[in-house]
């Protein structure tokens, strides 16, 4: 319980509180009795972030349901009674997990359909089909980060992620290299950038907090060359610091070869268990027939490309804030984001110190960072 936690409550009546209040207000922006659903575990750090944003959500006279199960992994299933949560229309959910949310066991196995598109979770529905709700998470998240990372300049922010987001959507392809091997292409014909941008303040928007990144999902099919991951990285058993630096070979969109020390075992030990248990889902009746193959290949596919922007993040062994540090880009390997690249695993690996230029239409290219320095002037309204 939070009162038998001494470094919580020590934070409690300080800088965690500000950071709920800012979550809350500045963030969320949310209005008198708007219905908000906040999913937690009962995990120190979380439950305390929790109990601070439900008391925000409180004090701005909001409407708050505070629900706790226990914690899953990337492969587990959400509890029945937080599924049921979501068909109440909250119109707002904070999900404050110690790892993940979980996986919608009617939605994998009979994906909701909204107009043409399908999701395999209701609050994915909700959020980017329906949009009738918007949203912050926070998976793994720690009072010091969460106390130190989300009381940032949203504004600017903002700013930065318009100006990344416009040059990575136009551009045809984006190169990356880095001094500890990076050095691959991805194809971005027909996809559109994304922000981490702290504004949720809409039905339909939502992100990570602690914010600050612009990602996209690569085409199809056309990630070509090699990367070496060494920053931090997702596992099934959990985030953690790279050792010694991962290099994945990557073909035709998919990690095609993993090598390095007992790190890249347990990167190559994840995709392995998802490629089985994709295939045993299907078999069970747990995905659609015919999908267990789509997902267990997706396993190992380049799902995106995301660059840090938040000036107060830093590498620290926990993904939700090492993928904002400034100097930084990151990878994923699993699901992607336009939905077209089904995985039962998204992990995220960093590439420190990376040089991103992105190719335009016309045959030229601009050079979004240089040896993890940001360059884009303030001609394009771009400040750090």
């Amino acid at each position: 319980m939070l009162e038998n936690q001494p470094h919580a409550a020590a934070l409690v009546g300080g800088t965690l509180d500000q950071a709920a209040r800012i979550a809350v207000v500045e963030v969320l922006k949310l209005d008198r009795g708007e219905q908000t659903l906040i999913i937690t575990n009962p995990r120190p750090d979380a439950e305390a972030i929790s109990r601070s944003l439900y008391q925000a959500v409180l004090d701005c006279g909001a409407a708050p349901v505070l629900l706790f199960q226990p914690v899953k992994s990337q492969f587990d299933f959400a509890e029945p009674a937080v599924i049921a949560a979501f068909e109440a229309k909250p119109q707002a959910v904070i999900s404050i997990s110690a790892e993940k949310l979980g996986k919608d066991r009617r939605g994998i196995a009979e994906p909701y359909r909204y107009g043409e598109s399908e999701y395999d979770h209701i609050f994915h529905l909700q959020m980017y089909g329906e949009k009738s709700c918007r949203s912050f998470w926070s998976p793994g998240v720690t009072l010091e980060s969460f106390s130190r990372t989300v009381p940032i300049d949203y504004a600017g922010l903002k700013r930065r992620c318009a100006v990344l987001n416009r040059i990575l959507t136009a551009a045809e392809r984006v190169c990356v290299t880095a001094p500890g091997g990076t050095d691959i292409t991805l194809g971005l014909r027909g996809r559109e950038a994304k922000a981490d941008d702290g504004d949720f303040s809409r039905p339909g928007l939502g992100g990570n907090l602690p914010a600050g990144e612009s990602f996209i999902s690569p085409e199809n099919g056309t990630a070509r060359g090699i990367i070496v991951f060494d920053g931090s990285i997702s596992l099934h058993r959990g985030d953690i610091i790279i050792r010694e630096p991962i290099r994945c070979t990557v073909e035709n969109g998919y990690v095609t070869d993993i090598s390095g020390g007992a790190d890249a075992r347990a990167l190559l030990e994840t995709i392995t268990v998802a490629e089985g248990d994709s295939l045993e889902y299907e078999k069970t009746g747990r995905l659609p027939r015919g999908q267990g193959a789509v997902y267990a290949r997706n396993a190992r596919n380049i799902g995106e490309l995301g660059i840090g922007l938040n000036p107060q993040a830093r590498i620290t062994g926990g993904m939700l804030e090492d993928e904002k540090a400034l100097r930084t880009c990151h990878f994923a390997v699993g699901h992607n984001y336009d939905n077209d690249a089904p995985a039962l695993i998204h992990l995220d690996g960093l590439v420190r110190e990376p040089t991103i230029t992105a190719l335009m239409p016309d045959g030229t290219g601009v050079v979004i960072e240089r040896d993890g320095e940001l360059t884009l002037d303030s001609a394009c309204g771009f400040h750090v």
